[in-house]
């Protein structure tokens, strides 16, 4: 259905035929700000997604319509430039690192819908910059491989937005495998596939709308943080590159009566990486009761040591901890944004989700929405 209303628009727009690219939404599994330190994560790649619809243009002209946003913009290829639309910058972000890298492209007109919240707690960012990627490499008949890809997309938001995120998004949002996870080493960039049986449970998310204005100073102060507690250790220690190639002995000795408030965000990320690697054997081996017990310890961590999550998410998480039919919970995204994961046994989610979303507005006055999600590929040329 969506695609038929995607290929309707497009005539209705452009009155052209399209290419059109599936990329999906992302969320972690395990590892919290892991990836900021070259460490491990488990993300998997979901069924709420963004599509992008493209064809040629004769001129070197670039026509975009976001349905999302109600929104037009043109500009020329020859003239990119930082937009005041947010949303205009991803995709022209990416057009501009497609030439960087040297690949040949022209005019184009690009239609972009899908379901996935226009925030980034499901990397709906990354599912943007990936889906314009891949449908622009399909449009102009590019030999681009798919690491470049995600490469590119991630670049295409650090030169247009200034963003300096990793690239555990858009390697998600482009290597993602149905029914797996992925156990990436976000240093390596090497990576398995996990299968993932979840046996009468499903994934659902709770989502606030719990947006604070001070999150990024407060990410970016934790950041700091994190590589201060790096230097103190490599100014003994000197093999190790990052906080990844520290230890809890290291950390005691070198960190801990120096800052206690370095050495607790240092010793989270720590223990997070080896609770990506426990959560990873659980699921190889069918454990999706151990997999949701390590889920409740990297919120616990992410509350009390990194401290990134806060009175609702906190509430969410250990009202569901009372609950025998839910096997574990964590908040994902960026914290205050608000929203988490869990492990819902599949024949009470409607209970469970009318239960949390009625308890959660009594608390604090606000709405309480939930997805139902699977596990799905990666970014996808659908026709």
């Amino acid at each position: 259905m969506m695609i038929e209303s995607i290929k309707s628009a497009f005539k209705q727009h452009f009155n052209r035929v399209p290419i059109i690219v599936r990329s999906p939404g992302k969320i972690n599994l395990a590892g919290g700000y892991t990836n900021d330190n070259d460490g491990y994560v488990l993300p998997v790649a979901i069924d709420i997604a963004t599509y992008v619809a493209v064809s040629k243009r004769k001129d070197d002209e670039i026509h975009l319509y976001s349905e999302s946003y109600q929104e037009a913009f043109q500009t020329k290829l020859s003239d990119l430039n930082t937009s005041e639309k947010d949303w205009v910058n991803y995709i022209l972000g990416v057009a501009d690192q497609l030439q960087k890298w040297g690949y040949h492209i022209g005019g184009f007109n690009l239609y972009i819908d899908g379901d996935v919240p226009l925030d980034d707690e499901l990397s709906s960012i990354a599912a943007m910059e990936c889906s314009t990627a891949y449908a622009l490499i399909e449009l102009f008949s590019l030999s681009v491989p798919m690491l470049d890809l995600a490469k590119i997309a991630q670049m295409a938001g650090q030169d247009f937005k200034g963003i300096n995120n990793s690239i555990i998004d858009q390697f998600t949002s482009v290597f993602g495998k149905k029914g797996n996870a992925i156990l990436l080493d976000g240093k390596s960039l090497t990576y398995d596939y996990i299968p993932i049986k979840l046996d009468g449970y499903q994934f659902v998310l709770l989502k606030a709308d719990l947006d604070n204005p001070t999150l990024n100073h407060k990410l970016i102060k934790i950041k700091e943080q994190c590589e201060q507690g790096f230097l103190l250790v490599k100014s003994n220690v000197e093999h190790v590159r990052s906080l990844r190639d520290t230890n809890l002995k290291m950390l005691d000795k070198y960190v801990k009566r120096k800052d206690i408030e370095i050495y607790n965000k240092c010793k989270f990320i720590i223990e997070e990486n080896q609770r990506v690697l426990l959560a990873a054997e659980h699921l190889r081996n069918a454990n999706l009761k151990g997999f949701g017990q390590v889920m409740f310890q990297t919120h616990d961590g992410l509350s009390e040591f990194y401290q990134v999550s806060c009175d609702e998410l906190d509430f969410l998480v250990n009202t569901v901890k009372k609950i025998p039919y839910v096997l574990g919970a964590r908040m994902i995204g960026e914290g205050f944004e608000g929203c988490t994961l869990n492990i819902v046994k599949e024949d009470v989610i409607d209970d469970f989700i009318e239960e949390l979303t009625h308890t959660f507005e009594v608390k604090f006055a606000k709405k309480l929405d939930a997805y139902v999600v699977e596990i799905e590929d990666g970014t996808t040329l659908i026709c």
